[in-house]
């Protein structure tokens, strides 16, 4: 049998939201890697978790969470190494990725390293802004709508620019931004038209009014989904 590495998207957070082709390739994993903080349990692990094969070895790849990606690239290197060494050993690989692989996902600089040198199939999953849209019934844009994704570290100015051209946007990464964030949609008058979800799908997921959030308990895993036309799809 001749080796292979799969990247895979595990969804938002529900087990159940992995697809079946992520699923079936996870089954036949021999080692399973999977991005983890330097504190605290890997999101994607234990998402995958209950469908990992029961022989399987795991590689943990710890992440600092810094947005210098310099030290990180070297531990994606080192990661790689041992990936490579894996398939050398003619063992199938599979790297998990919360939500979807190439949606701000990680798993992109690992993919870059280990492409260079050997073939990686990648496995879409479903995102948390796709995820979100679906709890809070509301559609990310309708007709010929523009449809923006906007990082909340952003500098104000610069959200401001792709606001005022989009017909519909989501900000992502809220964390410790959530305030200046809700102040510039105030200030923008799009505050009533605003929605917030966090942890989409997973148990401790919350739907809260965007006026009633409490600043210092927003996490990093929450979005905002904005429609200027508000229910303009009714």
């Amino acid at each position: 049998m001749k080796a292979k590495i799969y990247g895979i998207g595990v969804g938002p957070g529900d087990p159940d939201l992995i697809t079946i082709k992520a699923k079936q390739t996870l089954a036949e994993a021999n080692l399973v890697v999977y991005p983890a903080p330097e504190n605290g349990s890997s999101i994607a692990k234990k998402i995958a978790a209950p469908h990992f094969p029961k022989t399987c070895e795991e590689l943990p790849v710890y992440i600092p969470m810094s947005t210098n990606r310099f030290p990180a690239m070297k531990i994606y290197k080192s990661a790689s190494e041992k990936i490579f060494n894996a398939v050398l050993e003619n063992k199938t690989v599979v790297i998990l990725c919360e939500g979807d692989p190439f949606f701000y996902g990680s798993f992109m600089y690992l993919f870059g390293l280990i492409r260079k040198r050997y073939n990686v199939e990648v496995i879409p999953g479903v995102s948390s802004l796709m995820a979100s849209a679906a709890i809070l019934e509301t559609p990310l844009a309708a007709g010929d709508d523009i449809l923006t994704v906007l990082p909340a570290p952003l500098a104000d100015d610069a959200l401001e620019k792709q606001i005022n051209m989009a017909d519909a946007f989501a900000i992502i990464k809220l964390g410790r931004h959530f305030s200046r964030i809700r102040r510039l949609l105030e200030k923008l008058g799009l505050l009533e038209n605003s929605v917030y979800i966090e942890r989409a799908t997973m148990k401790n997921e919350r739907i809260v009014n965007i006026a009633d959030v409490v600043e210092s308990d927003v996490p990093y895993f929450s979005i905002i989904l904005v429609h200027k036309r508000n229910k303009a799809w009714l």
